[in-house]
């Protein structure tokens, strides 16, 4: 090795903002890999697309790459009779990203963090559901350890909708002894499907030892950054955005993404000047997505956030509720257009 790992912290310390990667499986489905396949799989059948992909987002400017272990659970391998190749999986993953990092790193002299990604089991928690807490621990722990052990900086628990399972999770990924990041979907009038709200889960998980907490996924990057933004005044750790690229749409029988490069820099910018400190991309981002992100945070200066021209960029958040949520400014009477200052 001969190097120290290069830890999410730090990078954030030099530069303020990190600018994270995209998506795994919507770029996976470019690849060739078939609907209801799960990628983990690619760790051990296909490693060269794995290491591709990665490398590729590296290239754009992504500092922080996730692993290709989102549904690397027992729970979630079960689906397709791989419940027992858990540490198999998640650490061939690990090691993958790893070894995309440091030939980045080689490559570019900008030093990458991995983070190991843990998505839900997929199961509900009683009473709802058979899962309780002993079990989701087991789960967890067991992706963690694999993860850990294939070499990854750090560990990312992501696209939650329940405080039980993200505790779960928190507790078994802070065992390893490396931070740990968590991530919740807001996608149900502002609150994830359990009914959480975002500034709730930013308290709670910092509570049960998450460095790093936000958002992911959900619906589009107005609704992500309406997300993010109720947590900023909850919690002193710094905060995550991984919006999707774009709103989903329905196609032919499948959900596509149809965000443009541009829009995703408009959104990396507003998230930064928001007071976001890790940048990415969820659904339908791709490398050239990332790239766009990467130059509109270089070449535009940070300034004061701009509520109004975030919307007209970016679209209203949660438009289809039949009252914007409550909480901030949104409670207040909607100031007028008017005084949209021009962004020359």
């Amino acid at each position: 090795k001969g190097h120290s790992m290069p830890s999410l912290e730090h990078l954030l310390e030099t530069t303020g903002w990190v600018l994270a990667d995209g998506a795994t499986g919507t770029n996976f489905f470019k690849k060739g890999l078939e609907t209801g396949y799960p990628p983990e799989l690619w760790n051990v059948e296909r490693p060269d697309g794995v290491i591709a992909l990665h490398a590729s987002f590296i290239e754009a400017g992504s500092q922080l790459v996730l692993t290709n272990s989102f549904g690397g659970t027992a729970h979630r391998l079960k689906l397709h009779d791989a419940q027992d190749r858990v540490h198999e999986l998640n650490s061939a993953g690990a090691r993958i990203a790893r070894r995309a990092a440091d030939d980045g790193r080689d490559r570019t002299g900008r030093e990458v963090v991995v983070a190991g990604s843990m998505g839900p089991t997929g199961e509900l928690f009683a009473p709802m559901g058979a899962l309780d807490y002993d079990d989701a621990y087991a789960a967890f722990t067991a992706q963690a350890t694999a993860l850990a052990e294939g070499g990854v900086d750090m560990l990312w628990v992501e696209t939650m909708s329940s405080l039980e399972e993200v505790k779960a999770a928190i507790d078994a990924a802070a065992a390893t002894g490396l931070p740990v990041a968590a991530c919740m979907t807001f996608d149900t009038a502002a609150k994830t499907m359990m009914g959480v709200s975002p500034a709730e889960f930013a308290i709670q998980s910092a509570g049960f030892g998450a460095g790093f907490v936000g958002a992911n996924c959900g619906i589009g990057p107005a609704e992500l950054l309406h997300s993010v933004r109720e947590m900023l005044p909850a919690t002193d750790v710094p905060v995550i955005a991984k919006g999707n690229c774009g709103i989903p749409a329905y196609v032919d029988g499948g959900i596509h993404y149809h965000g443009t490069p541009e829009l995703m820099g408009d959104y990396a910018c507003f998230a930064r000047d928001a007071g976001i400190k890790i940048i990415g991309g969820c659904c339908g981002t791709t490398p050239e997505h990332v790239a766009a992100m990467a130059a509109a945070l270089a070449g535009t200066p940070s300034r004061p956030f701009d509520e109004v021209a975030a919307e007209a960029a970016l679209g209203r958040p949660w438009k289809d509720l039949p009252t914007p949520p409550a909480g901030g400014d949104d409670a207040a009477p909607r100031r007028s257009r008017g005084r949209r200052r021009s962004r020359g």
